[in-house]
């Protein structure tokens, strides 16, 4: 287990720093914040943590027979992958029959498109994405932060998208995540980018101005699609006001240096854990509450000790026996750092909890069945969030459980008041029970 960062921070006074913001930070009780001990019990007696949710997505599946136990319930006998998972068979749910339904696209990986939106028939004609699961709660609890979202991946795509349907780039340099989360601009720099921000903003006015003149001599077709487009200028218009109220208030302060990107693009299990390193400061600092993280794989061989063919080519193992013990080594060894992953969080106190305890983590892929580009019967572990955790819950591997139905939860956790996302049937999800609100 990974000892968790520490944060350095000195000692302040909680409401100053609240009115000084100038919005409602709801920040979590902080060690610095805190005095005698009969006033750290009245803290901790009257501060709520805040919630989080991570969503993670390998885009090249999990072979599903070494995930999946045989049988249901709390007593299921371990698998290879969730054996890498021991340390926290009691913080994790194990999902079994759940898939977006209609997500055949216009190729076998298309429905890494639409794993956090449920749009049907992504990448076929008339297809338009829509808003994916974490960036409608970055929309409603994204201003309490200073990252509404963070965005990362291990090719630059990512599994976030906006309210408009457009792809959020992702950020692959953890170096470069790194400063924006804890290093801070010389003064000249800080009013750069306010300028920078105020630009923008002043763009986006007359943008906007412009376009509502315009959309009085268009017909019903191409009003749809100028909403659309003012739809994304006003996501954008935020984004930008948020940035500018964040840029002159200082960073967290944290005692670590800064990471050094790996260089070898083969190195694909090192670079998700040091992603993983940052994604555990992101949130032990509270600079932002909704993750989302695109694990790729290559169509080359990976540097991990054992495997010498093709990461793409062996998850089209074609059941080759060869081939799936060879995919096993590449697809344990994601298994593990993902454990690591999870002990880091587990390892940070807030609360009198733990920070696994405050923040929902989903790790799963868009198939199924790499081999056959199966997008039914997903691989879906559910880590942490409050829930109660400990079982496999095995819903029908024919007709699947709407796998949308889990996000209106995660949805509602957060405080987002909504009964429906997508493909979603229902509100909650057999399997799916907090410990405590």
């Amino acid at each position: 287990m990974k000892t968790p960062f520490v944060v350095n921070r000195k000692k302040m006074n909680r409401r100053r720093m609240l009115q000084g913001t100038g919005v409602a930070l709801g920040l979590p009780l902080l060690e610095a914040m805190q005095g005698t001990l009969g006033e750290r019990a009245l803290a901790n007696s009257t501060v709520v943590t805040p919630k989080r949710f991570v969503a993670m997505c390998a885009t090249l599946g999990f072979h599903t027979p070494f995930l999946f136990p045989e049988t249901e319930g709390t007593d299921y006998k371990a698998t290879p992958y969730s054996s890498c998972l021991a340390d926290h068979r009691d913080d994790i749910t194990l999902f079994s029959g759940l898939s977006h339904p209609n997500s055949n696209g216009n190729n076998g990986h298309a429905s890494e498109l639409t794993w956090l939106t449920s749009a049907p028939r992504p990448g076929l004609a008339g297809f338009k994405n829509t808003i994916s699961i974490d960036q409608l709660i970055a929309s409603k609890i994204g201003i309490e932060t200073r990252f509404p979202s963070l965005v990362l991946s291990t090719s630059g795509r990512s599994i976030s998208w906006t309210g408009s349907g457009v792809e959020i780039p992702g950020e692959t340099r953890p170096s470069r995540l790194f400063g924006s989360m804890f290093i801070e601009g010389s003064e000249d720099e800080i009013k750069a980018q306010l300028r920078k921000l105020q630009r923008g903003r002043s763009i986006l006015d007359t943008v906007l101005v412009q376009a509502k003149g315009l959309n009085r001599e268009l017909g019903y077709q191409d009003q749809q699609k100028l909403e659309q487009y003012l739809t994304a200028v006003r996501d954008l218009e935020f984004r930008l006001q948020q940035s500018e109220g964040w840029a002159t208030r200082p960073k967290p302060v944290v005692n670590r240096d800064a990471p050094v990107d790996i260089a070898d693009r083969l190195d694909a299990i090192g670079k998700q854990s040091l992603m993983y390193d940052m994604m555990v400061l992101a949130l032990q600092t509270d600079s932002t509450r909704t993750i989302t993280f695109q694990l790729s794989g290559m169509n080359a061989v990976p540097v991990i000790a054992g495997v010498k063919n093709d990461w793409h080519n062996l998850s089209h193992h074609g059941k080759d026996e060869a081939k799936i013990d060879e995919l096993r080594v590449i697809e344990e060894a994601e298994f593990k750092v993902f454990s690591n992953f999870l002990s880091g969080l587990k390892a940070v106190e807030e609360g009198g909890q733990s920070l696994l305890d405050h923040t929902a983590v989903l790790y799963g892929s868009n198939l199924g069945n790499a081999s056959s580009h199966s997008w039914k019967n997903l691989p879906i572990v559910l880590a942490g969030g409050g829930y109660r955790h400990g079982n496999h819950v095995a819903h029908d591997q024919d007709n699947n459980t709407p796998f949308a139905n889990m996000f209106v939860s995660f949805a509602q956790r957060m405080g987002i008041e909504i009964n429906q996302f997508g493909s979603s049937t229902a509100e909650s999800i057999r399997g799916l029970e907090l410990v405590r609100s």
